[in-house]
């Protein structure tokens, strides 16, 4: 059950801040060498499955959407803001961009050959993620893979956990939880990358992707 007061919430707090946060982010890549590397890594595993279609989820601005379409892949953003969407039509007018929710998707079941949920999930309510997770793997095709990126929460007994986010109400999760949580979805983690904070970074958080496949 989606949660439309949160849903709502998070929609008209990113369309406040859509034009600052398309111009902090558009090159937030460039110094992010090992975010790089995931997503390489996971287009390769999307390519190898034969099928490159690949929404991103919670798009933004759609700077990540260009990026992996640079990778060799067909990939199309979604978000729930359509001042965001808007950003990133402006910014990135050849690719496709649409407004949306990720917990009821406009698609077929296993349409995709890739999922990438890159700091989306971290606004949904942590009773609302297994559905949200099941909805993953119902547009994966079986073998598609799926790359989720999140804050980690300060330890195993604090499986989730929430934090000031800038724009939204946000929850950080430990990452053996948030594995758990896939395995429960039907998809098996195949790798992660746990990254440490850096004295830069405004919060002190380690950042988690996690690389899952539908069986």
């Amino acid at each position: 059950m989606v949660d439309h007061d949160v849903l709502r919430a998070t929609r008209e707090a990113y369309d406040a801040a859509a034009p600052v946060y398309a111009r902090q982010f558009r090159d937030s890549l460039d110094d992010r060498p090992l975010d790089r590397a995931m997503l390489g890594a996971f287009a390769e595993a999307v390519r190898a499955g034969g099928d490159g279609r690949v929404a991103d989820l919670g798009c933004g601005p759609g700077h990540v959407t260009a990026h992996l379409e640079g990778l060799g892949l067909a990939a199309f953003g979604v978000d729930v803001s359509p001042a965001m969407v808007e950003e990133a039509r402006r910014a990135h007018p050849g690719l496709r961009f649409e407004v949306g929710s990720m917990a009821a998707l406009d698609l077929p079941d296993g349409a995709l050959g890739g999922v990438l949920s890159r700091w989306s999930v971290i606004h949904v309510p942590p009773g609302e993620l297994p559905a949200v997770l099941t909805e993953f793997h119902r547009v994966l095709a079986p073998g598609g893979h799926l790359l989720i990126g999140f804050s980690a929460s300060d330890g195993p007994s604090r499986p989730t956990q929430v934090f000031d986010h800038a724009v939204a109400p946000a929850h950080r999760w430990w990452p053996d939880h948030l594995a758990t949580l896939l395995r429960g979805s039907g998809l098996a983690e195949v790798a992660r990358m746990v990254r440490e904070p850096q004295p830069t970074d405004l919060r002190q958080f380690r950042e988690v992707h996690l690389l899952a496949r539908r069986a």
